[in-house]
């Protein structure tokens, strides 16, 4: 079973309606006493300007954004495959904007 780190973009299984899409790691490293639990923030292609969205900007996803407001946990067995990783100043904007969206 794969361990996901934080700032990692993987294919994500998200079931029928919200279909298999990228998503990107928000949580850390869970340990063996943990649920076998991801969150993530998924990224979308079809932006609607909202403050709480990110823009993505690496190579290997189509233009879009990552959405603070759509923060979803999973188990990690949804996960299909690692695409990448953010760079890191770019995981410091999506925390920054999460962190407006959670009140913290």
């Amino acid at each position: 079973m794969p361990n996901p780190q934080r700032g990692e973009i993987w294919l994500v299984d998200l079931g029928m309606v919200a279909k298999v899409r990228p998503g990107l790691v928000v949580s850390i490293p869970v340990r063996d006493e943990d649920r076998a639990l991801v969150t993530i923030l998924p990224h979308t292609t079809s932006r609607r300007g909202s403050r709480f969205e990110i823009p993505s900007e690496v190579s290997f996803l189509r233009p879009g954004a990552f959405d603070a407001q759509n923060l979803v946990t999973i188990p990690i067995a949804k996960l299909i495959r690692r695409l990448g990783y953010l760079p890191t100043n770019q995981l410091k904007n999506v925390e920054s904007v999460l962190a407006k969206w959670l009140g913290l």
